[in-house]
Formats: structure tokens, C-alpha cells, sequence
């Protein structure tokens, strides 16, 4: 137990893209289709599928937090909720206890885009059975799977308002992180440097500028994750209107 729940990185080594790794990324897409597949039954046990979500990400939150200060290696510099995927864990935390769509609209884009590049390429030290493995991925994983069930169960919808009030809060936080990493020495959001173990961030040029190309990418995203709900709804809308011309020339 306590090299399960302790700090042997050299016994526990995680690499990127091993079997270890792409398992993780399997479990995720399988998932995924088992929630779209099911999703008028999940809706059925509503309260129990957003409790049991909202269980899973408190707990295994706490525990990461438990697991860094029994030993000596919490810190301020890093474990502050400033990093886009804990913005986004309470964001989930907040929208499966009020069901806000305001809040759904801006962790729709922030956390499924975060969670997602998180997921393919993690900054995680160790690997597979030690806790930290688990806890990363299974709480990134639950990000997504949260906005996703509110798509498949609960019919909600992102919008192009929804995308820019996301992108002005990802600025306003990215912004906090900005002057937090100053005052802490800390990395949040990958603002002062790009991460150790190698990340998409590699292809987006040097410091500063790699800033200012995560700021395209961001949008980029935001809206190819929108795009194929505005699709679905213009196809929708000339399908109506087709079928009231027949009506009316009938």
C-alpha cells in the first residue's frame, strides 16, 4: 500500500504511449460509446449516474491532495486549482450538482479540449499500477464523459455564444495564472514554461510565442468541437423548411 500510495517514481516509471498508456486511451473511447449507446437509459438514473460523477471526481481529487501532503510534496506552486484541468474538475463539480447550462457551455469547451490533449499527452510521472496513474487518467476521463453525458442524456447543446463566453474565461484565467505563477515560481497552465515530459505544446514554437499559438489552437478547437452541432442544427433547420414547402404546395 504505501508503494501504491507513495512516491517510488523510479519503480513506477510512466511512458508515453506504451500499453500502459494507449489501454487508458481505449477505456476512454470505450466508454465514451457505451454512454452514447445507452444514453436514454442512463437518463433514467439521472441523480444516481451525476452523483456517482460527482463522487468520483471529489474523492479522487482528495486523495491526490492527501497523497501530496503525507509526504511533504504539496505545494503551493502547483497544486493550486489554477491548471485548466482542475478549473474544469470543479466547473464538473458545479454543473453535476446544478445542472447550469451556463456552466455546461464554458466546461463543455474548456474541458473537453484540456482533458482530451491531457489524455494523449499526459504530464504524468508515474505509470501504471500506482495510484497517480489511475487518479490522472480516470478523473481527466470523467471530465469529458461529465459534458458528454449532459449531451447524450440531457440534450444539451453547445452554442457559439457558449464558445465565446468560454474563450473570455479561459483568458481571465489564464490571466490569474499569469501573475499566480509569478508570485509562486509555479508553471499554471503551462504559462512559464512547457511541460518536462514532452507535449503538444513542442510543435507550437519557443517561449513566449508558443502563448500566443496556444491562444489560435484554443479557438481552433472550441469551434471544431462545435462545428458538428451547428451542422446537425442547419441540416435540421433546411429539413424543416422542406417539409413545410411540401405542405404548402401538397
Amino acid at each position: 500500500m504505501e508503494t501504491f500510495f507513495g512516491h517510488p517514481y523510479e519503480s513506477y516509471p510512466f511512458i508515453m504511449f506504451s500499453i500502459d498508456h494507449i489501454t487508458m486511451i481505449i477505456v476512454f473511447l470505450l466508454v465514451t460509446c457505451f454512454l452514447y449507446i445507452s444514453r436514454k437509459k442512463l437518463a433514467m438514473f439521472d441523480k444516481s449516474i451525476r452523483l456517482g460523477m460527482f463522487l468520483g471526481l471529489f474523492i479522487l481529487e482528495a486523495l491526490y491532495h492527501i497523497w501530496l501532503y503525507k509526504d511533504g510534496y504539496w505545494d503551493i506552486s502547483f497544486t493550486l486549482p489554477l491548471q485548466l484541468c482542475s478549473i474544469s474538475l470543479i466547473l464538473c463539480l458545479i454543473l453535476l450538482s446544478t445542472k447550469s447550462n451556463v456552466i455546461f457551455q464554458i466546461v463543455f469547451f474548456i474541458g473537453i479540449t484540456g482533458a482530451f490533449m491531457a489524455i494523449i499527452t499526459p504530464e504524468l510521472f508515474l505509470g501504471f499500477p500506482h495510484f497517480r496513474y489511475f487518479q490522472f487518467f480516470i478523473t481527466h476521463m470523467l471530465i469529458i464523459w461529465t459534458c458528454l453525458y449532459f449531451v447524450f442524456s440531457h440534450q444539451y447543446r453547445p452554442t457559439v455564444k457558449g464558445l465565446c463566453w468560454s474563450f473570455l474565461f479561459l483568458n481571465i484565467s489564464a490571466t490569474i495564472a499569469f501573475f499566480v505563477n509569478k508570485l509562486t515560481e509555479g508553471n499554471y497552465m503551462f504559462l512559464a514554461y512547457k511541460p518536462t515530459n514532452g507535449s503538444l505544446l513542442d510543435y507550437f514554437g519557443p517561449y513566449p510565442y508558443y502563448i500566443l499559438s496556444l491562444e489560435a489552437a484554443a479557438l481552433l478547437l472550441f469551434i471544431i468541437i462545435l462545428l458538428p452541432f451547428r451542422l446537425k442544427g442547419l441540416l435540421r433547420k433546411k429539413q424543416h423548411k422542406e417539409e413545410d414547402w411540401t405542405k404548402e404546395y401538397r
